[in-house]
Protein backbone atom coordinates (compact mmCIF):
# COMPACT_ATOMS: atom_id res chain seq x y z
CA UNK A 1 0.00 0.00 0.00
CA UNK A 2 0.82 3.54 -0.63
CA UNK A 3 2.32 6.00 1.73
CA UNK A 4 0.17 7.88 4.40
CA UNK A 5 -1.12 4.59 5.40
CA UNK A 6 -1.71 2.76 8.67
CA UNK A 7 -2.61 -0.64 8.54
CA UNK A 8 -5.02 -1.72 11.47
CA UNK A 9 -5.69 -5.10 11.11
CA UNK A 10 -4.97 -7.81 8.08
CA UNK A 11 -7.60 -11.09 7.73
CA UNK A 12 -4.49 -13.80 7.15
CA UNK A 13 -6.78 -16.64 6.77
CA UNK A 14 -8.70 -14.76 3.39
CA UNK A 15 -5.35 -15.62 1.56
CA UNK A 16 -5.41 -19.26 2.59
CA UNK A 17 -9.12 -20.07 1.95
CA UNK A 18 -9.61 -18.35 -1.15
CA UNK A 19 -8.92 -17.09 -3.96
CA UNK A 20 -9.03 -13.40 -3.86
CA UNK A 21 -10.15 -12.01 -8.06
CA UNK A 22 -10.60 -8.16 -7.23
CA UNK A 23 -10.16 -6.13 -4.42
CA UNK A 24 -12.22 -2.54 -3.31
CA UNK A 25 -11.59 0.09 -0.83
CA UNK A 26 -14.69 1.02 1.16
CA UNK A 27 -15.95 3.60 3.56
CA UNK A 28 -17.04 2.20 6.25
CA UNK A 29 -20.11 4.07 8.84
CA UNK A 30 -19.09 3.64 12.09
CA UNK A 31 -19.97 5.16 15.67
CA UNK A 32 -17.32 7.34 17.35
CA UNK A 33 -16.14 4.53 20.34
CA UNK A 34 -15.81 1.78 17.46
CA UNK A 35 -13.68 3.92 15.98
CA UNK A 36 -11.24 5.15 19.04
CA UNK A 37 -11.72 1.17 19.28
CA UNK A 38 -10.28 0.49 15.60
CA UNK A 39 -7.35 3.22 16.26
CA UNK A 40 -6.76 1.29 19.07
CA UNK A 41 -6.08 -2.03 16.77
CA UNK A 42 -9.28 -3.56 18.76
CA UNK A 43 -10.96 -5.53 15.47
CA UNK A 44 -10.88 -8.75 14.48
CA UNK A 45 -11.65 -9.62 10.82
CA UNK A 46 -11.01 -13.71 10.51
CA UNK A 47 -14.82 -14.68 10.61
CA UNK A 48 -16.24 -11.31 9.16
CA UNK A 49 -18.11 -11.20 5.35
CA UNK A 50 -19.88 -8.96 3.24
CA UNK A 51 -23.14 -9.08 1.68
CA UNK A 52 -25.54 -6.89 -1.00
CA UNK A 53 -28.89 -6.36 0.84
CA UNK A 54 -31.31 -4.10 -0.85
CA UNK A 55 -29.09 -2.34 -2.91
CA UNK A 56 -26.42 -1.49 -0.25
CA UNK A 57 -23.13 -3.71 0.98
CA UNK A 58 -23.13 -4.44 4.80
CA UNK A 59 -19.83 -5.44 6.86
CA UNK A 60 -21.12 -8.64 9.32
CA UNK A 61 -19.53 -10.72 11.60
CA UNK A 62 -16.73 -8.32 11.72
CA UNK A 63 -15.80 -7.85 15.88
CA UNK A 64 -14.71 -4.53 16.93
CA UNK A 65 -14.10 -4.62 20.60
CA UNK A 66 -16.11 -1.71 22.96
CA UNK A 67 -14.35 0.74 23.82
CA UNK A 68 -13.14 1.12 27.43
CA UNK A 69 -14.35 4.16 28.19
CA UNK A 70 -17.32 4.49 26.21
CA UNK A 71 -19.66 3.04 28.47
CA UNK A 72 -22.98 4.00 27.67
CA UNK A 73 -21.82 5.19 24.04
CA UNK A 74 -20.59 1.29 23.08
CA UNK A 75 -22.60 -0.84 20.87
CA UNK A 76 -22.94 -4.44 20.16
CA UNK A 77 -19.42 -5.34 18.85
CA UNK A 78 -20.63 -7.78 15.82
CA UNK A 79 -23.32 -5.26 14.24
CA UNK A 80 -23.77 -5.33 10.74
CA UNK A 81 -22.24 -2.10 9.23
CA UNK A 82 -22.72 -0.38 6.11
CA UNK A 83 -20.11 -0.07 3.11
CA UNK A 84 -19.47 3.09 1.21
CA UNK A 85 -18.87 1.99 -2.31
CA UNK A 86 -20.00 3.63 -5.52
CA UNK A 87 -22.93 2.52 -7.35
CA UNK A 88 -21.67 0.70 -10.06
CA UNK A 89 -19.06 -1.12 -8.14
CA UNK A 90 -22.14 -2.13 -5.76
CA UNK A 91 -23.68 -3.20 -9.25
CA UNK A 92 -20.82 -5.38 -10.48
CA UNK A 93 -20.73 -7.09 -6.81
CA UNK A 94 -24.31 -8.02 -7.19
CA UNK A 95 -23.77 -9.63 -10.93
CA UNK A 96 -20.36 -11.29 -9.50
CA UNK A 97 -22.12 -12.63 -5.89
CA UNK A 98 -25.10 -14.29 -7.79
CA UNK A 99 -22.09 -16.73 -10.17
CA UNK A 100 -21.77 -19.85 -7.88
CA UNK A 101 -19.06 -20.16 -5.58
CA UNK A 102 -17.89 -16.14 -5.49
CA UNK A 103 -18.35 -14.33 -1.87
CA UNK A 104 -16.64 -11.17 -0.33
CA UNK A 105 -14.53 -10.85 2.11
CA UNK A 106 -12.36 -8.62 3.94
CA UNK A 107 -9.04 -8.12 3.66
CA UNK A 108 -8.05 -5.44 5.45
CA UNK A 109 -9.02 -2.24 8.02
CA UNK A 110 -6.66 0.87 7.44
CA UNK A 111 -6.61 4.58 7.97
CA UNK A 112 -6.02 6.55 4.76
CA UNK A 113 -5.88 10.35 5.81
CA UNK A 114 -7.56 10.30 8.81
CA UNK A 115 -10.43 7.97 7.50
CA UNK A 116 -11.32 4.34 8.33
CA UNK A 117 -11.18 2.32 5.02
CA UNK A 118 -11.63 -1.46 4.27
CA UNK A 119 -10.75 -3.64 1.59
CA UNK A 120 -12.57 -6.53 0.38
CA UNK A 121 -11.82 -9.09 -1.82
CA UNK A 122 -14.17 -10.64 -4.40
CA UNK A 123 -12.91 -14.43 -4.01
CA UNK A 124 -13.98 -17.98 -4.60
CA UNK A 125 -13.09 -20.59 -2.15
CA UNK A 126 -10.21 -22.70 -2.03
CA UNK A 127 -10.19 -26.50 -2.38
CA UNK A 128 -8.58 -28.61 0.51
CA UNK A 129 -6.08 -29.69 -2.76
CA UNK A 130 -5.88 -26.37 -3.12
CA UNK A 131 -4.81 -25.70 0.43
CA UNK A 132 -2.07 -28.35 0.39
CA UNK A 133 -0.52 -26.99 -3.02
CA UNK A 134 -0.09 -23.78 -1.51
CA UNK A 135 1.29 -25.06 1.81
CA UNK A 136 3.74 -27.81 -1.00
CA UNK A 137 5.07 -24.20 -2.90
CA UNK A 138 5.72 -22.36 0.65
CA UNK A 139 7.88 -25.22 2.20
CA UNK A 140 9.45 -25.36 -1.10
CA UNK A 141 10.58 -21.71 -1.39
CA UNK A 142 11.33 -21.57 2.46
CA UNK A 143 14.24 -24.77 1.66
CA UNK A 144 15.61 -23.07 -1.43
CA UNK A 145 16.08 -19.48 0.88
CA UNK A 146 17.49 -22.11 3.55
CA UNK A 147 20.10 -23.09 1.29
CA UNK A 148 20.99 -19.98 -0.63
CA UNK A 149 21.20 -18.26 2.91
CA UNK A 150 23.37 -21.06 4.11
CA UNK A 151 21.73 -21.80 7.11
CA UNK A 152 20.57 -25.01 7.04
Amino acid sequence: MSEGIKILAQNRKAKYNFFIEETYEAGIELKGTEVKSIRGGKVNLAEGFASVDNGEVFLKQVHISPYEQGNIFNVDPVRPRKLLLHKHEIRKLIGAIKEKGYSLVPLSMYLKRGKVKVSIGLAKGKKLYDKREDIAKKDAQRRMQRELSGKY
